[in-house]
């Protein structure tokens, strides 16, 4: 629910008023929903690349996308914001606001000494040796003038006021905010104070005790809750508070010299002109600890700024400090179990302001959309892995970025449109913008109430989004039969070729998957031995190191593709990076040599030849720029009377693509 800040608008048009504000709980209501297409489409790179899912998401979350700020940034400010805090600031504050006291106290009492004239001879000498005689010290000066008898009123009033600034600082050590309540505090708010601490101690003890009530905690604010603005609802929520404040004044402590201390706690015991004061602080530090031990109480800081704390204030500095430490581990998310909920944006709008606090909430809903997208789940292992919705959104994009960079260096048209002109084809696909072919009502309406009763919604009627719409696809064409052969050797890992590799099959897998239904592909991958694989192992195959080019292997799979197809036309696409170097012998084994055994060069060639023969149109993709190669490729493809492209790794997937549209539609390669 939004909170309206200060600066409200009334509106009155309506009959009742109503008032308008900021909306102050996160991301705009109205904003548009966490961009999930450029998070999988981020995720997915890293996981082709041999990410895991689960480090790939933290890894989108840690960099953030276009727009959106990540969980690096984030600690970035944390870090930048505790480095200013630590490199301004010393804890000096309060020993210079008493030697400017003093020093002030001492000039007027000496002005008025020398001015004096009614004042007897000896009397006044005898302040003056009282006064150049004082110690060097702020703490033993203060101390040696509790009996000395001021003769100018000013003078009294500045020393006055530093027992009473040390009353307020000690007591805005526990209490923040205090230093400025009690500021020309009576003798009456000073009883107010010392009877709180009395109550407080006492309810403390009690709840040590396990005797302490709600009722006796709720009489207790009601006599003092002017003293704690944070408003606590119980005894737990009062530790939580004072224990977090009081660790943070023992931290400030440890951080300070020894002579800083010694004098602190010297001038300490005159606060008020009340030892009492301080007893009753001790008790409260004392019960704390041993109610609260998993506070930080012995940490410490280096300060060596210009600008000087006083107690109260460095209180609150070294409260931030440990709001930011705290931060930073929760955006680290490297603990067990760690996510993003567990960040708080409370303290992260006290330190870095409303628009990082909106940044992490934002981070936080595009976690959870992740989570609940159905785009990742958790295996029989435990371990989250992409799911077929994945990558399909991931296929498309990869698809759309193939279409773009056709597009823009070949003149061709988006592979969305292709075969679009025709005669109905029976096969449907998705609603895309543009598209205007007619609908397919029975297929419409089916996803229509598919989703709705996924969603457990029983009412009257359908609700269709546009979602739910597809198109009649009207291509006049024949069924293909392809089959996509990619290198798997520990050459297209060495070379950075992986990847690339992974992008262009589902690319071709999405294409052929939602455009051209009726065709049949089948991924084969060809390592030291070759295997049929389906776009998900193959997305998350891990880099091959074993050596071996087996594309004799790939081959006979192929043909056997082929062989269950006969009445379609066989497009035979090949990806590789080396020669021949292995080959599959008649009693299953695998014979592996370098450089390439004839008889491996020999079984390879017959098997392409046996491919030509089914009638497969054949396109190589030759990566790498090594003369040899180059030769045998151009060799190969010369029998079959195929095409060889060699492409840039980039281009690999507008290539492969090009051609299988190239053969599909029977007329020559966008590559020619």
């Amino acid at each position: 629910m939004a909170r309206p800040n200060r600066r409200l608008t009334r509106d009155t048009r309506y009959g009742a008023a109503a008032l308008y504000g900021k909306y102050h709980d996160g991301p705009d209501p109205l904003a548009p929903p966490a961009d999930l297409a450029e998070a999988l489409d981020a995720i997915g790179q890293d996981v082709m690349a041999g990410t895991s899912p689960e480090r790939a998401m933290r890894e989108f979350l840690r960099r953030g996308g276009r727009t959106q700020r990540g969980l690096d940034d984030l600690a970035r400010k944390v870090a930048e914001r505790r480095r200013e805090l630590t490199a301004k600031n010393n804890l000096d504050g309060t020993l210079q606001q008493v030697r400017e006291l003093l020093d002030q106290a001492l000039r007027a009492e000496r002005g008025e000494l020398a001015r004096n004239v009614d004042l007897d001879d000896g009397d006044r000498a005898l302040a003056e040796m009282q006064l150049d005689s004082l110690s060097p010290s702020p703490a033993a000066a203060v101390q040696e003038l509790g009996d000395y008898d001021w003769t100018s009123r000013e003078a009294r009033q500045k020393y006055d006021e530093i027992k009473d600034l040390l009353g307020r600082e000690v007591l805005d050590q526990r209490f923040a905010g205090m230093k400025q309540a009690l500021e020309g505090a009576t003798d009456e708010d000073r009883a107010a104070v010392s009877a709180m601490m009395q109550d407080l101690n006492q309810l403390l003890e009690d709840h040590r005790a396990g005797t302490e009530t709600q009722e006796q905690f709720d009489e207790f604010m009601a006599k003092h809750g002017e003293y704690f603005p944070s408003g606590p609802t119980n005894v737990e929520e009062l530790l939580d508070d004072l224990a977090a404040r009081a660790a943070a004044a023992q931290r400030m402590r440890n951080s300070m010299t020894q002579e800083q201390r010694d004098e602190l706690d010297a001038l300490a015991q005159q606060a008020f002109g009340s030892p009492d004061l301080m007893g009753q602080l001790s008790q409260l530090d004392g019960t704390l600890r041993s109610l609260r031990p998993g506070e930080d109480w012995g940490g410490s800081e280096r300060m060596d700024g210009e600008q000087g704390l006083g107690l109260g204030d460095g209180t609150g500095v070294f409260q931030d400090i440990a709001d930011l430490d705290a931060l930073a581990d929760q955006l680290a998310q490297s603990g067990p179990g760690s996510e993003l909920d567990d960040l708080d944006l409370d303290a992260l709008t006290r330190q870095l302001g409303a628009e990082a606090a909106v940044d992490a909430k934002t981070l936080q809903q595009l976690e959870k959309a992740l989570r609940n997208s159905g785009a990742m789940r958790r295996g029989a292992d435990g371990q989250l892995r992409l799911t077929p919705k994945a990558m399909r959104q991931l296929g498309k994009s990869l698809l759309r970025d193939v279409a773009e960079r056709m597009s823009g260096r070949q003149g061709a048209r988006d592979v969305r449109q292709s075969g679009a002109a025709g005669e109905p084809s029976g096969a449907t696909r998705q609603w895309a913008y543009g598209d205007t072919e007619p609908w397919d009502v029975t297929r419409s309406i089916t996803n229509a109430l598919t989703r709705t009763a996924a969603t457990g919604r029983v009412g009257p009627g359908v609700r269709l989004t546009i979602d739910d719409v597809e198109v009649q696809e009207t291509e006049a064409r024949t069924q293909a039969c392809v089959a996509l052969l990619v290198d798997t050797s520990f050459s297209m890992a060495m070379e950075d070729r992986w990847v690339p590799m992974k992008r262009t099959a589902l690319a071709l897998h999405t294409l052929v998957s939602t455009r051209f239904r009726g065709d049949d592909l089948q991924l084969i991958a060809f390592g030291r031995e070759a295997e049929v694989v389906d776009i998900e192992q193959l997305v998350g195959l891990d880099a091959m190191w074993d050596k071996g080019t087996n594309l004799h292997h790939a081959l006979l799979l192929a043909n056997r593709h082929f062989r269950k197809h006969p009445t379609a036309q066989p497009v035979l696409l090949i990806v590789t990076d080396g020669e021949p170097t292995s080959h599959l012998e008649p009693n299953g084994q695998v014979w592996f040599d370098y450089p390439p055994d004839p008889v491996t060069i020999a079984l390879t060639v017959r098997e392409l030849e046996n491919a030509g023969r089914l009638g497969a149109q054949t396109t190589f993709f030759r990566l790498g720029d090594d003369p040899g190669l180059a030769r045998f490729i151009d060799a190969m493809a010369k029998r079959v009377d195929g095409s060889v492209v060699a492409p840039e790794n980039d281009d690999l997937g507008v290539a492969v693509v090009g051609s299988y549209l190239g053969s599909r539609h029977g007329g020559p390669s966008l590559f020619d």
